[in-house]
């Protein structure tokens, strides 16, 4: 039997190329495929003709704006439970917080504290309209299939992306390949849902002999790394006196940056440093809110190439990439973009992230005819006429100050008018019962 959806009265964001094209219209969704789109006169609808077509048998947009799904670029799934911690060491810089809260944390997750934070996740992002996370991953005392409870966690609930295990020698030789043996098994097991990618913490905590064996591994694969890339200033200091070269130089020396490559934050880079990643396509996930937060300072936009790829990440703080949208709008806006200037920024950033997540994804949607049913129903209907024109400034100033109200994934809906569409309350307890776990342990 096939599974069909009909939906009446919808402004379907559509694109074609680097231009959106809004059209307002009737859906049918067949087998989690986009079956039919019928285009209807949005003034009609505006005047009530359309009222009397309405059944039981349709879901209803009512004018709302649906756009393709939220994609995070830089997830921590591991971090979800760290809240109201009380931290016994200092935070008085990056280093610190590093030490003090994520290493002592991570050292502590089991398998169910990880499942409990995936569950976590799962709500949270869609609830957020986010259906594709770039997670990067750490439990080092619970390596060995993390990242498939993730993976089959996420999956369960209609959710897509790449996993990966961070690598790092802070802890010892054995947990270094533990780790290692973590990303290789699980890129050799990439689904339909979820992929493999290679993960790496920032530089400062990895020896040459390690890059060069994990450089050695992936030449088979045809992945990319997912690494944290001159956060803070520290990344280069210690690299530069340890290694006698720069974060860059150390991934470019042992061929480790394809066009596959996710690098995130890239906040203290050069200009050449910029380029040399435009050069080879790699993208950079920026992290506005967690930059802030951690105070290890902002990209300076100027610095950009045109072509550099832009992607938007949270940085585990939380799953509303819409928030991430904004911030990086206001923060172009801030430091002195014109506003025609800063929409191409949004702009170049949207369209950036379709072109990324289509080198693990191909099928990710362009909401386009016989493409996959994934898009977000947003909590707002336009004002006027949408249009391609107008349609940054309604995205800006309106789509992204609302909620998505309905969330379809693969055909299915997995939030519907503000309700997650399956029993939450079970889960929520089993979610609460790990971060009490963890508390303890944390503060003993």
């Amino acid at each position: 039997m096939k599974n069909i959806i009909y939906i009446k009265n919808i402004f379907l964001v559509q694109i074609a190329g680097n231009q959106v094209n809004p059209v307002f219209c009737d859906l049918k969704i067949e087998d989690g495929k986009i079956a039919e789109i019928i285009p209807k006169e949005f003034n009609a609808f505006v005047n009530g003709e359309y009222d009397s077509e309405i059944s039981k048998d349709y879901y209803d947009a009512k004018g709302s704006v649906a756009t393709i799904p939220m994609i995070n670029f830089h997830e921590h799934i591991y971090s979800r439970l760290a809240k109201g911690l009380n931290i016994k060491g200092s935070t008085e810089n990056f280093h610190k917080i590093l030490k003090n809260l994520w290493w002592k944390l991570d050292l502590m997750l089991d398998e169910d504290m990880i499942r409990a934070s995936a569950l976590m996740t799962v709500f949270e992002s869609i609830r957020n309209g986010t259906t594709y996370i770039f997670d990067h991953h750490s439990s080092p005392n619970s390596t060995k299939g993390s990242l498939k409870v993730i993976a089959d966690t996420l999956s369960e609930f209609g959710l897509r992306g790449t996993i990966c295990f961070e690598v790092t020698d802070r802890n010892g030789l054995e947990l270094t390949k533990q780790a290692v043996q973590e990303n290789y098994d699980f890129i050799e097991s990439n689904g339909e849902n979820f992929k493999g990618m290679f993960g790496l913490h920032a530089s400062f905590t990895l020896k040459d002999q390690t890059l060069r064996f994990v450089s050695n591994l992936i030449k088979d694969f045809e992945t990319g790394i997912h690494i944290h890339l001159c956060e803070d200033k520290i990344d280069r200091e210690i690299s530069e006196k340890k290694f006698d070269a720069s974060p860059l130089e150390r991934l470019f020396k042992f061929n480790l940056v394809n066009s596959k490559s996710l690098l995130a934050h890239g906040i203290h880079l050069k200009k050449k440093e910029y380029r040399k990643i435009a050069e080879i396509g790699a993208a950079i996930a920026l992290n506005p809110d967690s930059n802030m937060n951690n105070s290890v300072g902002l990209p300076e936009f100027k610095k950009f190439p045109a072509k550099l790829k832009l992607l938007p990440g949270t940085d585990g703080m939380h799953s509303n990439i819409s928030k991430t949208i904004k911030q990086l709008f206001l923060l172009y806006r801030h430091y002195g973009g014109s506003f025609a200037d800063t929409f191409s920024f949004l702009q170049r950033i949207y369209f950036n992230q379709i072109d990324f997540v289509k080198k693990y994804f191909d099928d990710f949607t362009t909401l386009n005819l016989n493409e996959r049913a994934d898009l977000i129903i947003w909590d707002y209907v336009p004002v006027n006429q949408l249009t391609a024109e107008n349609f940054w400034g309604h995205f800006v100033y309106a789509v992204l100050e609302r909620q998505p109200k309905t969330v379809i994934q693969n055909g299915k809906f997995y939030l519907k008018d503000f309700q997650l569409q399956f029993n939450v309350d079970s889960f929520e307890k089993e979610i609460i019962k790990q971060g009490m776990r963890l508390k303890e342990k944390f503060e003993s």
